[in-house]
């Protein structure tokens, strides 16, 4: 079966999951009402953006063990 993706790309993409959910569960953690605190407003959207960040660097990165046909 072949896949969209390298093993590299899925390990990348793995890692920017990991960051999103850490960086969500962060915004739950802040003890301040609705979450006003700096876990809530700042620390963890900044994670949550660096995750989305690896999650778009995953996808545009080029595998070097996928050689694509060219025909010349």
């Amino acid at each position: 079966m072949k896949l969209v993706f390298g093993k590299q790309n899925y390990q990348i993409m793995l890692l920017g999951l990991a960051v999103l959910i850490i960086g969500f569960v962060t915004m739950t953690l802040d003890k301040e009402d609705y979450g006003f605190g700096f876990l809530g407003l700042t620390l963890g959207p900044i994670l949550v953006m660096i995750g989305f960040g690896i999650q778009f660097w995953a996808i545009l990165h080029k595998d070097k063990s996928i050689v694509s046909p060219v025909k010349k």
